[in-house]
């Protein structure tokens, strides 16, 4: 897969950019679904959020796809993958929705979504927030809020981990100092993106897309 992990979506020109790079052709060629399933597992999102997503108010859904569809994780084991396959399958790009990254692992692996994943080669995973911390080894347990065995461990797809929401105003625990902090423990290489970055993976190459902050820890 071709992979862009971002912090906030596609919040500016040269991440829109990048996102049309990945897939090869224009967005209004593109045919996306949207996993919105992460919400579910944290306490500050809610249904009403849920539809903001779906409805094309968060920047994710509305920009001019050819078709939008949505795909939800948590029903997919009750009607098989023989049905829900060939919608992936169909699709240009997975747009990621954020909420809670352990909750989004847990139904990616249940669903088999996770198992698929090393065969869609062509498909770019858009990832917002948990959306692109999911593909991490670990997230660090400050940003577990879904804990059901006690485990920060996401699938691992990038030996990287993710510091979302860097500098976010007013929220006191994704400050530059407290993302230093956690990279300290999190025992890997890892990013601090804000919301105007963006990291583009293509065969486990990264480059930074940037028009915020940003900072790199470890090797």
């Amino acid at each position: 897969m071709k992979l862009l992990l971002t912090s906030g979506g596609i919040t500016n020109d040269g991440i829109r950019d990048a996102l049309v790079a990945l897939l090869g052709k224009p967005i209004e060629e593109s045919r996306a679904l949207v996993i919105p399933t992460a919400q579910w597992g944290h306490p500050m999102c809610t249904p009403a959020s849920v539809w903001r997503t779906v409805a094309g108010q968060t920047g994710l859904t509305d920009l001019g796809w050819t078709s939008v569809g949505v795909l939800e994780l948590t029903v997919l084991p009750s009607i098989g993958p023989e049905r829900w396959m060939p919608w992936v399958r169909e699709a240009d790009v997975l747009l990621v929705d954020g909420g809670e990254a352990v909750y989004l692992a847990h139904w990616l692996r249940e669903s088999g979504l996770a198992e698929l994943l090393p065969s869609l080669h062509d498909i770019v995973w858009v990832g917002v927030s948990a959306g692109s911390m999911v593909l991490t080894p670990r997230i660090g347990p400050e940003f577990v809020g879904w804990q059901p065995d006690g485990t920060d461990e996401t699938l691992g797809v990038v030996d990287f981990s993710v510091f979302p929401h860097l500098d976010y105003p007013g929220w006191s625990a994704n400050t530059a100092e407290r993302a230093r902090e956690w990279a300290a423990k999190i025992g890997g290489p890892a990013y601090a993106i804000d919301d105007q970055t963006a990291l583009a993976v293509v065969d486990g190459d990264v480059r930074v897309v940037s028009e915020g902050h940003w900072e790199r820890f470890g090797r």
